[in-house]
């Protein structure tokens, strides 16, 4: 493969990595504050939140994309480029998962935790600002990891707007070269370095926050037979 080739795919992967951070950007902030909002003491609120968690949950990501760059030009004048017609597309649909994500998360702290905020007179927002979040969101990474890098995979989806990504791109230099398995075995090694990449980088913030509270990162074992040993007076010792 010539360098003017080699050129066209990195300027895709960097396409697609640009499309990724912005999504999973938007896509975080959609899933903590429609996640926070489904915890909410208000029906109303957990009413539309959870509305909009399962509308775009419920709806294909590529039609989605479709909707947004084809049909929302029609039906409101809205021109988007490609890239944030992507993000846009991509960021809702993917941060509908993650709300789900952050409600389970904050539902699994102690409850007895909260309640030590309420008899501290600590206003709802303190309570989940001090207390619940911090607690909540090591336990979110994982989960998350596993949501960015169906992101990532996602992002393949745009190449049906003629966006340069590189799935795009491969595309191009396959009918240039009419060569398939070379490409495409390219790009599969393309996108499992940055995926591996992302990976590593969750790991090491969960690993962080952790530790910020006092928890050993990765060792789910052992913390379920300090709990148990903590509840039962039984045990504590693990193999």
């Amino acid at each position: 493969m010539t360098s003017g080739l080699w050129d066209l795919v990195l300027k895709g992967a960097w396409t697609t990595v640009q499309l990724l951070v912005f999504s999973a950007l938007l896509a975080t902030a959609v899933s903590f504050v429609v996640g926070i909002a489904r915890t909410h003491r208000l029906w109303i609120v957990r009413f539309l939140a959870g509305f909009y968690t399962e509308v775009f949950r419920g709806t294909s990501a590529l039609v989605m994309i479709f909707w947004v760059y084809f049909v929302l030009p029609v039906a409101f004048g809205w021109q988007l480029v490609p890239l944030w017609a992507g993000t846009l597309a991509l960021g809702l649909t993917y941060g509908a998962y993650g709300t789900e994500i952050v409600r389970g998360a904050l539902n699994a702290v102690d409850p007895a935790q909260l309640e030590g905020g309420v008899a501290l007179s600590f206003t709802p927002w303190q309570r989940m600002r001090l207390i619940l979040l911090p607690q909540a969101v090591p336990e979110m990474i994982p989960t998350f990891c596993n949501l960015l890098i169906e992101l990532l995979k996602g992002t393949a989806l745009v190449s049906i707007m003629g966006m340069g990504d590189l799935t795009f791109s491969a595309s191009q230099v396959r009918l240039a070269l009419q060569q398939s398995a070379e490409i495409y075995t390219y790009v599969l090694l393309i996108y499992f370095v940055i995926a591996f990449a992302l990976t590593r980088l969750m790991r090491g913030l969960e690993k962080k926050l952790k530790a910020g509270i006092g928890k050993p990162a990765g060792n789910e074992k052992a913390a379920r037979e300090l709990k148990r040993a903590q509840t039962t007076g039984v045990g504590g010792g693990v193999a």
